[in-house]
């Protein structure tokens, strides 16, 4: 009886745009699977059923598909982060709503790997893009609230906790709540019962 031989992704011809694309959606694919070191030229390759030197061809280097990666993930994020500013913006249930858009965005967009990644990696110019993201999101808070302006510096605390929160929820969130018999949501939930601490105005003493 033979042995079967595994079946390797069959090589086609691809628009240079679509090869880009496929290479990039297969890198982020092991970076959630396996971490940044599973993200190398040869790995995507075989994923895509390219060889290693079409990809040196698109990207350059393993530096460049990287690159690519990072972009494509940064932008996935800025956009996450601009869905809860229109949800702020329009929705009177937006507190929960904001959480859990960065909450999703860092775990299920893998942003939580990515950024962890760019932080040990020491070029945090990647972020550049979703500075305006951001800007935006205390922008759209400060709206809400109504504040003339004084509140920017406390709503500002405000994001960085929620996404040090939920930066951190997607590194070590899963096993951390199964230390500590905690639901799914218990992180989230955190976060919005001490966000108004954060948002609301201090009272003058007496």
């Amino acid at each position: 009886m033979s042995i079967a031989k595994l079946e390797k992704p069959r090589r086609r011809r691809r628009a240079p745009d679509e090869a880009r694309r496929e290479a990039v959606d297969a890198a982020r694919a092991l970076l959630l699977s396996g971490g940044p070191t599973a993200v190398t030229l040869s790995a995507v390759a075989a994923e895509i059923g390219v060889t290693h030197a079409n990809l040196i061809h698109h990207f350059g280097s393993a530096a460049g598909l990287q690159s690519a990666l990072m972009g494509s993930m940064v932008a996935d994020l800025g956009q996450a982060l601009e869905t809860a500013v229109t949800r702020l913006r329009t929705d009177d249930g937006a507190p929960m709503e904001l959480i859990n858009a960065v909450f999703d965005a860092f775990a299920e967009g893998g942003a939580g790997r990515l950024a962890a990644w760019i932080a040990l990696s020491g070029d945090l110019t990647h972020l550049d893009p979703v500075r305006d993201a951001v800007n935006n999101l205390v922008n759209a808070i400060a709206e809400k609230m109504g504040d003339d302006g004084e509140a920017r510096e406390r709503i500002g605390s405000a994001v960085l906790f929620i996404a040090l929160s939920a930066f951190g929820e997607a590194l070590i969130g899963p096993p951390l709540r199964a230390m500590l018999d905690q639901p799914d949501d218990a992180g989230r939930k955190v976060v919005a019962s001490l966000l108004p601490s954060f948002i609301k105005k201090p009272s003058l003493e007496a």
